[in-house]
């Protein structure tokens, strides 16, 4: 009898296990990993994000529910209509689950609302545009890393209380650009600044004497870049070369740095320079343990994307075998519940709006002398609360919002 017993009970578990390995569509769990993998923000995303997922995957143990993950990679070549592709194939014919990163607005958009359609899960870590959680948000899109306005927000506040209020806009002339310039302009006009003048230049200019020399003609107390990787770059180099912002007349302030852009400036060039993240590799014990392994497979400390990769990958994991499915709609309903925490963030949550809240910070640029390695480059000056950093609810044009 008492065989019996325990017969039954090992053959419950069994169908038990079976039931649940049974919701995890194609015996796999695949998650797609799509952004620029050469060029303008290779070093901001890239293969350094795949590594970032494959991490995750690993510490997650290898396999969810008992199946397997797999990570599978694609370079959308900064095209919206490409990344609609690679991602249509993804989940029509390779049944991927979720898709994260994205780093470039425009894409981030196409993707978002076509895996929505799909019912399938992307997870924004480096696009920038806050339209993914208002006027586009979508039912199975998560805006998980920064957004245009937290960037805005974080760095106008002291820069107009220490009396930089003429700003002029240097803006990069696609989806990510124009959201970050209206951001800003709206927060330095209610924070009594006074936006005296903009330009738009191409994606990937690299002559940007002309539109610096009518900047710094401008007037401006600020000269704001919204812009973002090469371009950032190129800019402020080209700067420094017209001694912009070394006159203390005027000052550059970058809208969306990450530590990479910092490494290629060199800190001659970008000492002082204040911007806004939501992550650096050297702010605790644990970040400085999740730096090392990464770099020991790629070479280069983890930008905050990087880090924000890593952090999706596992929530998504932790979700799934919480939800006990792979299937779109439940994951994102456990995704609703859970709190956020690990090497990435602390106690993060997600809104009905799909926007991520977690603490940002304000950083700096250090200096040469100050700096005690190739890649002690930045540190945290401030920490922006989330409440202060996004937008609130109350302001939301999302329209799963319940006003």
């Amino acid at each position: 009898m008492i065989k019996k017993v325990v017969w039954l009970a090992a053959a419950a578990c069994w169908a038990m296990a079976q039931g649940a390995q049974a919701q995890i569509s194609g015996d796999v769990v695949k998650i797609g990993i799509l952004n620029g993998m050469t060029g303008y923000a290779a070093d901001i995303s890239g293969k350094g994000s795949v590594v970032a997922a494959q991490m995750a995957v690993e510490d997650f143990g290898g396999k969810v529910l008992g199946k397997p993950i797999q990570i599978v990679s694609g370079d959308h070549q900064n095209k919206p209509d490409v990344g609609a592709t690679i991602a249509r194939g993804w989940i029509e014919r390779d049944g991927v689950d979720m898709i994260a990163d994205m780093d470039t607005s425009s894409v981030g958009i196409a993707v978002q609302r076509l895996a929505s359609q799909l019912g399938v899960i992307t997870m924004n870590t480096a696009s920038g545009s806050t339209a993914l959680t208002n006027k586009e948000c979508t039912p199975f899109g998560i805006h998980y890393a920064y957004d245009t306005h937290a960037l805005a927000v974080g760095v106008a506040d002291p820069i107009i209380n220490a009396g930089g209020k003429r700003w002029f806009f240097l803006t990069a002339d696609y989806a990510f650009g124009h959201s970050l310039e209206q951001d800003a302009s709206k927060i330095v006009k209610e924070r009594g600044g006074d936006v005296v003048g903009s330009l738009r230049h191409p994606m990937q200019t690299t002559d940007f004497s002309s539109f610096l020399l009518q900047a710094q003609n401008s007037g401006a107390d600020v000269i704001a870049l919204a812009n973002a990787a090469q371009d950032t770059i190129n800019s402020i180099k080209q700067a420094a070369e017209f001694g912009i912002g070394r006159d203390g007349k005027q000052q550059i302030v970058g809208l969306l740095v990450f530590s990479s852009d910092v490494k290629a400036l060199g800190l001659a060039v970008a000492q002082g320079l204040k911007f806004v993240d939501s992550w650096y590799w050297d702010m605790n014990e644990e970040t400085r343990a999740f730096a090392k392994r990464f770099q020991q497979r790629h070479n280069a400390a983890p930008t905050s994307n990087h880090a924000a990769v890593y952090s999706a990958v596992l929530q998504y994991l932790k979700a799934v075998e919480a939800a006990g499915t792979d299937e779109g709609k439940a994951v994102r309903a456990q995704l609703g519940k859970m709190k956020f925490n690990d090497m990435y963030h602390k106690n993060a949550w997600l809104r009905e709006d799909g926007r991520v809240m977690h603490d940002m910070y304000l950083m700096q640029v250090k200096s040469p002398k100050e700096s005690k390695g190739e890649w002690d480059l930045v540190k945290v000056i401030e920490t922006i609360p989330a409440d202060k950093a996004f937008i609130p609810l109350s302001e939301s044009q999302c329209p799963l919002v319940k006003q």
